[in-house]
């Protein structure tokens, strides 16, 4: 359960960057909205891993966290804000999850 705690966890962080991404580009009450957004995710995210962090090694889950948020974003850049995709950003993003499914796998 604490790993799907964890992945959920890395979702919200995910939504708090996203969050970070719509704010630089909008003005006004837009902007505050994008930001309070960004506060609420950023404290969903934090209990989450903490809660996660009780049961699992600190080490793999903030591994995991971050891989998962990385990952996300990096794609989220590409899909939504219009980043490049090129072949080693996609050859490294690739890299990086199966990283994050080795380090789940070899968790205790």
């Amino acid at each position: 359960m604490n790993w799907i705690i964890l992945m959920v966890a890395g979702l919200f962080e995910v939504a708090f960057a996203f969050c970070l991404g719509k704010a630089k580009v909008t003005t006004g009450t837009a902007m505050y909205g994008w930001y309070g957004g960004f506060l609420i995710a950023l404290t969903v995210s934090m209990l989450l891993l903490m809660k996660a962090t009780q049961t699992l090694p600190i080490g793999t889950a903030y591994a995991v966290w971050t891989g998962i948020g990385a990952v996300g974003t990096a794609l989220l850049g590409i899909l939504v804000f219009k980043e490049p995709a090129t072949f080693l950003r996609l050859l490294f993003l690739f890299t990086l999850i199966g990283s994050i499914v080795g380090l789940k796998a070899v968790s205790h």
